[in-house]
């Protein structure tokens, strides 16, 4: 009770559950579209990480570099020599960027479809 003698207003939609507490409706569209942002996410971040080291001009040679650089070829095969710029930096930042920003796009797009299933 309060001050005056009324009792308390409460919060009826607390029911032990909180936010979570829905129908189930929508709980596999949810993981697909969580699965599918991450897949996104991760192959743009393969990229990404790929110019960053070839930009700092990390070591070729070294196996964790290697086995970026081939993960890096394999999710960009489709956009390899786009860009045919006279300085090598530019043409690997195209090239590798352009596939990262498209599976960024991609991954979040369809997962944001994928929710509203």
């Amino acid at each position: 009770m309060n001050n005056t003698g009324e009792p308390m207003p409460t919060n009826n939609s607390y029911d032990g559950y909180g936010a979570y507490d829905r129908n189930r409706s929508g709980v596999g569209a949810n993981r697909a579209a969580l699965f599918i942002h991450t897949i996104g996410d991760v192959a743009a971040g393969f990229l990404g990480l790929w110019i960053l080291l070839y930009l700092l001009e990390a070591n070729q040679g070294n196996v964790f570099v290697e086995f970026v650089h081939g993960v890096a070829d394999a999710l960009a095969w489709w956009s390899q020599d786009i860009f045919t710029m006279d300085s090598e930096g530019v043409r690997v930042f195209l090239n590798y960027g352009l596939p990262a920003g498209l599976y960024l796009l991609l991954g979040h797009g369809i997962a944001a479809r994928v929710r509203r299933i």
